[in-house]
């Protein structure tokens, strides 16, 4: 089981709760989402809290971290979608802090499990929905109708625009939770390589360096992987964001 790959994305019952035949109970999952919240809500509160002209290097990291997030909104949605910062900021801290928290040994990678990444991906795709409609009531709908297509091609061009837009918070849940997934998966293969290799003596031993080696890499790589997918979770929601602006554009 020490070995077995995929035992490290498996859900337990931290503290049984059934309410009228459901099932509301306390997870390791639910667990690491709330060290998630707390890690990153404490982190900012304590590295801003005593603000300096001059910021210590803390300070730096939080504040690179808000004008990061605040260039890529005004980058994808232009600085009407500032308003939407707040949500962008929380999803982009909540991804990376979760990503870089399953990096530990032992830890839970909530960002594993398609479910936490699909309710995040609704997230995202109900709040262009309705404040779509809300701001620009059926003109809404002129995302689904570019403008200068000829009128025999635009009942095929609306369908795939409908359905381009329905399988966005399919392809936004599943990009993040796959690439955590594999990273993972194929980091515990090689470092149970590591681990029964050394089992057999010295030839074994010497044989396990190259998996050894892979292993390192592979820690190296996920980092980067941890942020790249808050990344682009957070550019991509921009990009969406904008159509609920801009619906016609």
């Amino acid at each position: 089981m020490a070995n077995d790959p995929i035992h490290q994305f498996q859900i337990s019952k931290l503290i049984p709760i059934e309410v009228g035949g459901l099932d509301f109970s306390f997870t390791n999952s639910s667990l690491f989402m709330v060290a998630t919240v707390a890690v990153a809500a404490g982190f900012l509160f304590l590295t801003t809290s005593n603000r300096g002209m001059v910021p210590s290097r803390m300070q730096s990291v939080s504040e690179m971290c808000y004008e990061f997030v605040a260039s890529m909104l005004r980058d994808g949605a232009g600085s009407a979608g500032m308003r939407f910062f707040p949500m962008v900021f929380s999803l982009f801290m909540f991804i990376l802090v979760a990503n870089l928290l399953g990096m530990f040994p032992y830890f839970f990678t909530v960002t594993s499990h398609i479910i936490v990444t699909f309710a995040l991906a609704i997230l995202v795709i109900g709040t262009v929905i309705v404040y779509g409609f809300l701001k620009h009531g059926l003109g809404f709908l002129n995302l689904f109708v570019p403008s200068g297509v000829p009128g025999l091609l635009l009942p095929l061009v609306v369908a795939i625009e409908v359905i381009s837009f329905l399988s966005r918070p399919i392809s936004l849940s599943v990009r993040l939770f796959a690439n955590m997934l594999a990273g993972h998966i194929t980091l515990k293969v090689f470092a149970g390589f590591v681990t029964s290799l050394s089992a057999l003596g010295a030839l074994g031993i010497g044989g396990a360096i190259l998996p050894l080696i892979m292993t390192i890499a592979l820690t190296g790589l996920e980092f980067l992987v941890a942020f790249l997918q808050a990344y682009v979770f957070a550019v991509l929601t921009c990009m969406y964001l904008n159509d609920a602006l801009h619906p016609g554009h």
